[in-house]
């Protein structure tokens, strides 16, 4: 099975979402389950990685009143692994209020973190979905990016 870090990440993602139970299952229950589902070690130590790495970043970011509002400029790495539409995408989400400042800047460093050579804005919607969810309070927003997804994928116009 060729499989890549967002596939197991997105399998995790789908079976815990509509769970009541609280998603804290420990990292050894997490590996067995994702092996039973055919995902490879390298890929589950890599998701598993990237987990970490969402809420390890969350507490990192501070930002000053003056630099909260300001405009994202994007640097030579993250205009390579991000093209116009990725970057516009995210500007999006963040105009309409999807995403604070913060929370952009945790989905480009969990972005750029999936190692795939393209990321596009479907990879992005799920990404915006798993920064959401991993933030208390966010539940609003959470709802509005998953209307958009869904909405958006079976073509709706309005």
């Amino acid at each position: 099975m060729k499989e890549n870090v967002l596939d197991v990440l997105m399998y995790l993602f789908e079976t815990y979402v509509d769970t009541d139970d609280e998603p804290e299952a420990d990292q050894n229950e997490l590996r067995d389950e994702l092996s039973r589902a055919g995902f490879s070690d390298p890929e589950i130590d890599r998701a598993l990685d990237w987990l970490d790495g969402l809420t390890d970043h969350q507490q990192s970011l501070v930002f000053h009143a003056q630099t909260a509002h300001g405009s994202r400029v994007y640097n030579e790495v993250e205009q390579e692994r991000l093209d116009t539409d990725c970057r516009g995408y995210i500007s999006y989400l963040e105009q309409i209020g999807i995403l604070s400042p913060q929370q952009r800047e945790i989905l480009i460093d969990r972005l750029l973190a999936l190692e795939s050579a393209d990321i596009d804005v479907e990879q992005i919607k799920w990404v915006v979905l798993m920064v959401l969810f991993s933030q208390p309070g966010q539940e609003l927003a959470y709802a509005r990016m998953e209307d958009l997804v869904f909405e958006e994928s079976t073509g709706s116009l309005h």
